[in-house]
């Protein structure tokens, strides 16, 4: 344990349960279903609404060997080479062996799938994907749908949900193991400021950290929170220099920052080209998926195209859809670019790569235990070694459900019991120095300069400074007695920006190799008598990232005695 918390008042009021489940995308609410199921006095925590997990902006779907002839083995071939050598096979082979059934559950749990003539699930392509195998609903609301789904059935079964709610730090007790957090409410919840949810079991559900970069597909509450209390805690991360860039995102503009329209990899799926300003489609050529290989390339074929022609953006054209396709199947898409006053039907898309998916987080094992006992995490929040360096298109909502279900189970097992947390310290040592609300756009920027798509050791070493000034300003103005900043939601989540942050950039610079989504432009091949490797990150007594480099492609396990 660190002890390093945020600064931020003692909690003023308190509930006591069995478990905390802290987010409410699909892996948040089916741990918390499983437990309640599993009859675990569950309390739901979530930062907006509770159907405003970022489940709800998934579009192109769900992956799964569902359909005829398709296999969880093939389904596990795809993945791996996704992942460009750093996937753990038993995570990934856990992932599509158990996902079949668990997406059959969540049919069960309410969830209604697009169908064929026939009756059976409709199934799409993706990137990466060398079958059909990607569930979707309403077209292209396939996060929507799911969250719909769950939510109901957590209304259903009357489960204890606090909304409107960011988690601040982990509680322990006296023998350093998980007793709870602490949380502020916004005052829209039951409970208003700074209280505790105090439980031996806490699982973290809390999604990206998108916001991080300047335009990202993550919506406004991605800031990390998950990851920067786990580290607090002593948790150890893993792989946060992957990156996910999403190759299709509505281009708005160079300025245009926050959350920005994703256009799914199933436009491409159904035989959207992409072309440039010419209408060459320069992706033939450079993988044999063409438009569907894995979404680095995709990402750095844009990239690359838009340095050899000055260009801001590149196109997708799907013109040859139709309007019938385009509203049945890209509904939300195709009111989407309407709304910015683009029409699919009869002009290309403008299109340029944004930050989507960390495909790193807080380390887990196959029970989604972390390092810190009593700590799990599911979600992209966790690092499952399912995703490796790049993410396989539409397996993000797939672990979500498995590993859930996993960690649910785990919690049921074990049945630890109820501990009081011990009393946090007041040291100002121990508290973090609040950044202002205000610095939230210098990290954003400075995260898009130096650590985006393209990468080198200038750019790096660049932002490494840049974000160590920002983190020593604060530490000064604190110490020097400066007007402190006022603790509230602003202040927590840009400090926590600024600890992801820096730790992505110390594993970014670790890794002199180009791997997965991880692409320096200095380093440009793959490294794999070295780079096969994960790097490991904790937070050292002085706050800073210390980084540590796994002697195989393995992680090490989570507890000494496993």
């Amino acid at each position: 344990m660190t002890g390093i918390r945020l600064t931020a008042p003692a909690p003023g009021w308190a509930i006591d349960a069995d478990v905390v489940v802290v987010g409410s995308g699909v892996a948040g609410l089916t741990a918390a279903l499983r437990c309640a199921a599993a009859g675990l006095d569950t309390v739901v925590v979530t930062k907006a609404r509770l159907e405003a997990g970022s489940t709800r902006w998934a579009q192109g779907g769900i992956a799964a060997a569902l359909g005829e002839g398709d296999t969880p083995e093939q389904h596990l071939d795809d993945t791996l080479v996704a992942g460009a050598g750093l996937c753990d096979e038993e995570a990934v082979r856990t992932l599509v062996t158990e996902g079949p059934d668990a997406v059959r559950r969540l049919i069960t749990t309410g969830a209604h799938f697009d169908t064929t003539d026939s009756g059976d699930i409709a199934l799409t392509r993706e990137g990466g994907h060398h079958r059909r195998r990607i569930a979707h609903a309403g077209g292209d609301a396939t996060g929507a749908e799911i969250s719909r789904a769950l939510v109901e059935a957590v209304r259903e079964a009357a489960l204890h949900t606090i909304e409107n709610a960011l988690v601040l730090d982990l509680l322990t007790d006296a023998e350093g193991r998980t007793a709870g957090v602490s949380l502020h409410v916004m005052g829209e919840g039951q409970h208003d400021g700074v209280g505790a949810v105090r439980a031996p079991s806490v699982v973290l559900a809390t999604g990206g950290m998108g916001q991080v970069f300047s335009a990202t597909t993550n919506p406004s509450v991605s800031t990390g929170d998950g990851v920067a209390l786990a580290l607090r805690a002593g948790a150890e991360v893993s792989d946060l220099e992957f990156v996910q860039f999403h190759p299709t995102v509505l281009f708005l503009g160079a300025d245009s920052e926050g959350q920005q329209p994703l256009v799914s990899e199933a436009v491409r799926g159904e035989g959207a080209h992409l072309v440039d300003a010419d209408g060459v489609r320069f992706m033939l050529g450079q993988h044999e998926l063409a438009e569907l290989a894995p979404r680095d390339i995709v990402a750095k074929g844009i990239t690359r195209r838009m340095h050899e022609k000055g260009a801001e953006h590149m196109y997708l054209d799907a013109r040859h859809f139709g309007a019938a396709m385009w509203e049945q199947r890209f509904p939300t898409i195709l009111a989407a670019c309407r709304s910015h006053g683009i029409d699919p039907v009869t002009e290309p898309i403008p299109v340029a790569p944004a930050a989507h998916y960390a495909s790193g987080g807080v380390r887990t094992d196959l029970r989604g235990r972390t390092t810190v006992p009593g700590l799990y995490a599911c979600g992209e929040v966790a690092c499952t070694g399912v995703h490796g360096a790049n993410r396989l298109a539409s397996n993000s909502l797939l672990e979500g459900l498995v590993f859930a279900e996993r960690i649910a189970a785990d919690i049921a097992e074990v049945r630890p019991p109820r501990t009081a947390p011990a009393e946090a310290s007041r040291d100002a040592d121990d508290l973090v120095p609040l950044l202002a609300p205000e610095a939230r756009t210098a990290i954003q920027r400075t995260m898009t300069r130096g650590a985006g798509v393209l990468r080198s050791a200038g750019s790096l070493a660049t932002a490494a400074e840049e974000l160590e000034t920002l983190h020593r300003e604060a530490a000064d103005a604190d110490a020097g007695g400066a007007k402190a900043v006022v603790p509230g939601v602003d202040a927590w989540e840009v400090t926590n920006l600024l600890l992801v942050s820096r730790v992505l950039v110390a594993a970014a610079r670790d890794r002199e190799e180009t791997r997965g989504c991880h692409w320096r432009e200095d380093r440009p091949d793959r490294d794999d008598a070295h780079g096969r490797r994960h790097l490991v990150v904790r937070i050292g007594p002085d706050r800073t990232p210390v980084v540590h480099r796994t002697e195989t492609a393995a992680f090490p396990p989570v507890r000494p005695s496993d």
